[in-house]
């Protein structure tokens, strides 16, 4: 019984892997939409689950390194931090024109502010001698 309930668990966890891999290929092509957090995600859950493939998220060539600098703590480069508080701007502009509703604008600018103050105060700042690829 309890070989069966580890198979179930690991199972769920290469699906939630899965279904996080998918969210961030859709986040590759859609503007606005994260990609990198998917991909740290679908990682932590492979690593519960199926180490292969934890190691082919690891290699993805732009993805790869990004999910290992966080597991490094080392967070974003600044580049991507400006191009993410930019995104949440412009998403969360958007978002407040197109809705009616003065409760849901307020909402949605308070999310979003909470969304560049951690982006910004919280998730280190990778330092730029640590992204030069050597070779």
């Amino acid at each position: 019984m309890q070989r069966l309930l580890d198979l179930l668990r690991r199972g769920a966890w290469v699906a939630l892997g899965l279904l996080s891999v998918a969210v961030g290929a859709i986040g590759i092509v859609v503007p606005g939409l994260p990609t990198t957090v998917f991909f740290i995600a679908a990682a932590a859950c492979f690593a519960k689950s199926n180490p292969r493939l934890e190691q082919w998220v690891l290699d993805l060539p732009r993805i790869g390194p990004a999910v290992q600098r966080y597991r490094d703590g080392l967070g974003m480069p600044i580049r991507a931090k400006y191009w993410a508080i930019g995104m949440i701007v412009v998403f969360t502009s958007i978002s407040i024109v197109v809705v009616d509703v003065l409760a849901f604008r307020i909402g949605i600018a308070l999310v979003a502010a909470v969304g560049v103050w951690y982006v910004g105060r919280r998730v280190p700042t990778t330092p730029p001698e640590l992204l030069t690829n050597p070779g």
